[in-house]
């Protein structure tokens, strides 16, 4: 069969249109890779040059991906395509004429820790505050003036740049930008952002290079267009000025990298930038069901910028988008990964047909304990399981050594972080000495001027010595939060957390407040009757240390920036609630909510056959145990598409009975909700006895509030409540936890 008859009429009219600029608005689902890649396989076919073809991805696998396809109709004719990365492509070209600029074809391309390292160094000669000026934030700010053009003779001559760094008291970036930017070069050394800043210069400041890749590139295709930032759109604009031979394909609705400098507008004003333009919109999804497509057109209407297009399918109607409602993100995960685990059952699917997307790396660990007490292998991608984390390693490092001083591997982890001015010569020697002598080295810390003498490091010594029994002493008075709590601040590891503002800082500082939220929910626990820190720590290394061997057969765990691109039969959506989904932290304007609403419409899109969303009515932030409301994109899925889904009334009836016993029908009621109002328990809530209660008493009960005791056998144990939110309930008393209040 010819392959253009396996494409319907748009996807053919885009494969078949060779000279002009074309714009493809593929819509999820809708075959864009096909497209691309039945559309060079065409133009080879039709007489042009594969190495007259430019094809620009964003993903090496994406590249791979398409020559291979390319290959199987064109032949090794595949092999001649310049097709990559935007970055390997341009490294490529600089490797051929970077001369020009003053590098040799042998430099070295600098990772973000050279990068750092470099700034590090720079820091430390200048006597500049690393906590001011910290090195992954400076990284972060000259990244981010590089991807705009903007070089460092322009930053220190803009007001604008300026002004945001002395807002915040760093203003010698600018200086620092240029010092880094000189050591580099000196260093034969370009960073990930100059090989585009580097290529732009090429481009637009050397005529004769300009035309020999115009006269090179005369069919420019560039994939995931809407993820284009400045710098790489305008190299490819340069490249494609003479023939205008540019397609691109993409889908605005998915545009959701602009923290990594992508630039909607690219995508938003194609065709102000060429007016000629041939616009193709592939708008029938061949993934989802119908439900699924219409509950996420009816999500993306509600924004403003878009570029118009109805994307439908021919698919089954399927099932209705399941919504389920927790009482808080424990219950959450469980639930989810007991429906993962009945799905499996009942229709016969694998792990690998289930991935569960959340807004935050964070989210991962209490979905990543209610699989492992199911026995559901998983994987994470695009991240590390929580507890394998560094940022999460260095805070319960912290914790195991105040503990056990005896740790050695805690305390290399922890000694010079934050910095304190203990660098590895000292640690060795403590460790050697400690070794020859067969002392614990704890003990020789806390004698290192008698092994040592007097000196600058043993005053730091002396500082970390004390710092940890303070530790000590804390941990013998309080519970497992409240000593964590208070290692966490006075570590000073919370704080440097906190003070990077870079993306991948607030993560980190998302993730250790999420630890410090396990240990609050570890204590809440009325199961856990020892709430010493060193019985959560108990509790995490036997989590930690379980079976983490991974296979294909597993369900994936990733955030939904993550997952962009893939697809899978059933999808879990969680934390559907305000502040986390739409993010609290990234929504300054119209423009960002709508960057949120698109990144839940590509959460909903990828699911093939069966989609469920779930928030919780409570969850741990800062180790306090908050009301959440519903996130705003749930009321924007028109109700035909959804159904509502009941909680278990009583989690108590899953945590006492297997798997294989218990069933989600018992408790799923379709079209029902638990009452919306949500109790937060009185700061001094004391239950009383049960000998203490009686009829007529005004009570108070940790999940269902303020009511009345109507009647009460002290007999039988057990007593009927009418509770002003939740009606009447029958308690039994030994567990009820009841405590009396006063009637006003």
């Amino acid at each position: 069969m010819n392959y253009l008859d396996t494409l319907n009429p748009s996807q053919r009219s885009a494969v078949e249109h060779i000279d002009g600029p074309l714009m493809v608005i593929a819509g999820a689902g809708s075959g864009k890779t096909r497209v691309l890649t039945y559309r060079i396989a065409y133009l080879i076919g039709n007489g042009i040059e594969p190495f007259h073809i430019l094809a620009l991805t964003f993903t090496n696998k994406a590249s791979k991906e398409m020559r291979d396809r390319i290959q199987k109709i064109v032949g090794h004719e595949a092999k001649n395509i310049w097709m990559g990365t935007f970055h390997s492509v341009f490294a490529k070209i600089l490797r051929i004429e970077g001369e020009k600029l003053g590098y040799t074809s042998n430099f070295t391309i600098y990772d973000t820790e050279d990068a750092q390292s470099v700034l590090k160094d720079i820091l430390k000669e200048w006597n500049l505050d690393d906590k001011l000026y910290k090195p992954s934030y400076v990284y972060h700010r000259i990244s981010k003036a590089k991807n705009a053009l903007v070089s460092w003779k322009k930053y220190l001559q803009s007001s604008e740049w300026a002004f945001e760094d002395e807002k915040h008291g760093r203003h010698r970036i600018g200086e620092i930008y240029k010092e880094y930017a000189s050591r580099c070069f000196k260093a034969n050394a370009m960073d990930f952002d100059d090989l585009l800043f580097n290529t732009n210069l090429l481009i637009s400041n050397f005529e004769e290079i300009r035309q020999k890749y115009q006269q090179k590139f005369q069919y420019i295709l560039i994939d995931e267009f809407q993820d284009t930032n400045i710098s790489q759109y305008s190299i490819t604009r340069m490249l494609a000025d003479k023939h205008c031979n540019i397609c691109v394909v993409g889908d605005d609705a998915q545009s959701i990298y602009s923290f990594r400098g992508a630039n909607i507008e690219n995508i938003l004003n194609f065709q102000r930038d060429y007016p000629n333009v041939k616009i193709i919109k592939l708008e029938q999804n061949y993934r989802s069901t119908q439900n699924i497509v219409c509950a996420a057109n009816s999500v993306i209407k509600h924004n403003k910028f878009q570029l118009e297009k109805k994307v439908w399918t021919a698919n089954e109607k399927g099932e209705k988008i399941r919504l389920l409602k927790a009482n808080n993100e424990a219950e959450e995960a469980r639930l989810i990964a007991l429906s993962i685990f009945e799905e499996k059952n009942k229709r016969g699917l694998s792990n690998n047909h289930f991935a569960i997307l959340y807004r935050t790396n964070a989210q991962s660990r209490a979905l990543e304990e209610a699989l492992r007490r199911l026995n559901i292998k998983y994987k994470i991608i695009g991240g590390m399981s929580f507890y394998q984390r560094k940022e999460i390693k260095d805070m319960i490092a912290y914790l195991r050594f105040s503990v056990n001083p005896l740790d050695e591997e805690a305390f290399k982890r922890i000694v010079n972080y934050p910095k304190r001015g203990i660098g590895e010569n000292t640690i060795e020697k403590l460790l050697v000495t400690s070794h020859e002598k067969n002392i614990p080295f704890w003990n020789v810390l806390q004698q290192y001027e008698s092994f040592f003498g007097k000196s600058r490091i043993s005053q730091a010594i002396n500082e970390f010595v004390t710092l940890i029994k303070s530790f000590q002493i804390q941990i013998q008075q309080k519970d497992a939060y409240e000593a964590a709590l208070y290692i966490a601040k006075m570590s000073g590891v919370l704080r440097e957390l906190y003070e990077d503002k870079t993306p991948e800082g607030k993560v980190r500082y998302e993730n250790v407040q999420e630890l410090l939220n396990s240990i609050k929910a570890f204590t809440d626990s009325p199961e856990n009757t020892d709430k010493s820190l060193t019985s959560f720590l108990q509790q995490i290394a036997l989590v930690s240390t379980a079976d983490t061997e991974l296979d294909q057969d597993a369900v994936t765990l990733m955030t939904i920036h993550a997952s962009k691109g893939l697809e899978f039969k059933n999808v879990y959506v969680v934390g559907l609630e305000e502040n986390l989904f739409p993010s609290q932290t990234m929504i300054e304007n119209r423009e960002d909510l709508e960057e949120e609403r698109r990144l839940f419409y590509v959460a909903i899109t990828r699911a093939e056959q069966k989609l469920t969303l779930s928030y919780a009515l409570q969850r741990y932030r800062n180790g306090k145990l908050v009301a959440c409301e519903p996130s705003r994109f749930l009321f924007e899925i028109d109700n035909r598409y959804i159904e509502k889904v009941q909680t278990v009334s009583s989690f108590s009836d899953f945590e006492n009975s297997s798997p294989s016993k218990f069933s989600t029908q018992s408790f799923f009621s379709q079209h029902s909700t638990t009452p919306s109002y949500v109790h937060i328990p009185s700061p001094s809530f004391k239950p009383a006895s049960a000998s203490e209660l009686r009829v007529g008493m005004r009570v108070e009960h940790q999940k269902f509030g303020f009511g009345i005791i109507s009647e009460i056998d002290h007999n039988n144990q057990r007593a009927k409540v009418l509770f002003e939110h939740f009606g009447e309930k029958t308690l039994i008393l030994s567990y009820a936890k009841l405590m009396i209040h006063l009637l006003n």
